[in-house]
């Protein structure tokens, strides 16, 4: 009996002619599975999640909260804005890949409301925590809340 390696190499296929691709690429390739707006909308929500998380550290790297209470609140928003912004591309990626790389109306807008979502619960718990009251019953029932309102507004009517 011949071992597979024997079978592999002396197979015929290997002298084939190569496959083709015939008018495949008449069409200048922009992108063949995304709209452009929706590619440049998740490179510009990347960018800005980026932007937003480099200012956020900037302000909690320069800034004491301690000393400048203001410092923990504008660095709560920013690190909830980074998440959001975040969220909300991933969000929308994960939905347009589950439907096979459509993307049907009302996609986005259920992105940024669930991006949206992120924000608050991200920017509330380090509010809590800067004020040293956040506990994980708390924080349990924040994100039990948020299941429950993005479950009743994501129903299909």
């Amino acid at each position: 009996m011949a071992s597979d390696w024997e079978a592999l190499l002396g197979d015929d296929a290997w002298d084939a002619e190569p496959f083709e691709l015939t008018g495949v690429l008449e069409e200048p390739l922009d992108s063949l599975v995304m709209e452009a707006r929706d590619r440049l909308a998740c490179i510009g929500l990347f960018v800005a999640a980026l932007v937003a998380f480099a200012l956020a550290l900037l302000v909690v790297t320069t800034r004491d909260p301690v000393l400048d209470p203001t410092a923990g609140y504008i660095g709560a928003l920013l690190l909830g804005l980074s998440a959001g912004l975040m969220a909300t591309m991933m969000f929308w990626l994960v939905v347009f890949a589950r439907h096979r790389r459509i993307a049907y109306r009302g996609d986005w807008a259920r992105a940024i409301r669930r991006g949206g979502w992120v924000f608050l619960v991200t920017a509330l718990f380090v509010v809590l925590r800067l004020n040293k009251v956040f506990s994980p019953e708390i924080g349990l029932f924040i994100l039990a809340l948020v299941v429950v309102a993005e479950a009743t507004l994501s129903v299909e009517r």
